[in-house]
């Protein structure tokens, strides 16, 4: 008597991993443009990083996966060129221009803002107008000013001009501070505060958001401004920024293309750090600014 041989029994996959599967799917479907422009965006990063790990022979060749790896390449920077340096200057211009621009913006834009006085509008009207004219404009004379002071081939004429503010972060600074309602300021007078004590006490803790938009907004300007540090320090390369540091890097090591990418990876990295810690707040600046016009 033969036996029957029954088919074999195919399990079906768990509900619950064929419910993640679908969440999953779902998730890709929906973030699809998002993950395309995430990976347009960082493949130009990876091969950079991947590009500084190259020989000077491989760089630049067909090859997109190094040979033999060299992280020995990131040492060399620091022996082809001052890099330090350079690093020490960026920071302190970049550093100091946010503070000394937040400083002075800060107020401005509340004045703008909350306060009622004539002459408001044109005063907002003449910052959108400040902040439409491009820099090389006023660069003539300005570059007098400073030669007759003798401060050219220094960071100074670089710094001062932030102590009378930025138009742009006047503008986003004025923008954030009319979505705070003005009950909370008009409580702050009836306890008897005034505009000072306001701004600090009431307008600076809800505007932390924006003012945190506007310095990194500041901040990533001045770490890669190269117009402004080749105009007035290129004389003088004690105070190069890394900008400026890396233009002189690559006309002088132009062959060895490794080295001119792990020069601008070390350049890079202070900023993805940064924007790393601070996205919260800078995306929360940025989507609450200009609800209100």
């Amino acid at each position: 008597m033969t036996a029957v041989l029954s088919p074999p029994v195919v399990e079906a996959p768990a509900p619950d991993r064929r419910y993640h599967r679908q969440r999953r799917l779902a998730w890709i479907g929906k973030h699809s443009i998002a993950i395309a422009l995430g990976i347009m965006f960082v493949t130009p990063v990876v091969y950079l990083v991947l590009l500084s790990l190259m020989t000077s022979d491989q760089a630049l060749t067909s090859d997109y996966w190094p040979n033999s790896w060299h992280p020995e390449n990131y040492v060399r920077v620091f022996e082809v060129t001052p890099l330090p340096h350079y690093l020490l200057n960026t920071v302190i211009y970049a550093v100091s221009s946010t503070v000394l621009v937040l400083l002075s913006s800060v107020p401005a834009a509340y004045a703008l803002a909350k306060l009622k006085f004539r002459g408001r509008n044109g005063l907002f009207l003449l910052v959108i107008c400040v902040m439409m004219l491009p820099p090389q404009v006023v660069t003539v004379p300005l570059y007098l000013m400073w030669a007759r002071y003798g401060l050219t081939g220094s960071l100074a004429p670089l710094i001062i001009p932030a102590v009378f503010g930025d138009a742009f972060c006047i503008f986003l600074l004025r923008q954030f501070l009319l979505t705070i309602p003005s009950e909370y300021l008009d409580a702050a007078r009836v306890d008897g505060c005034g505009e000072w004590r306001t701004l600090l006490r009431v307008v600076l803790p809800m505007a932390r958001p924006g003012i945190a938009a506007a310095g990194l907004f500041q901040f990533f300007y001045c770490w890669n401004d190269y117009y402004g540090p080749l105009l007035y320090t290129s004389e003088n390369e004690n105070s190069w920024t890394l900008s400026l540091g890396l233009a002189s890097f690559h006309s002088v090591h132009h062959v060895d293309w490794n080295l001119v990418t792990a020069a601008t990876v070390l350049a890079m990295a202070p900023l993805i750090i940064i924007f790393f810690f601070a996205q919260r707040a800078f995306v929360q600046g940025i989507t609450l600014t200009g609800f209100k016009g």
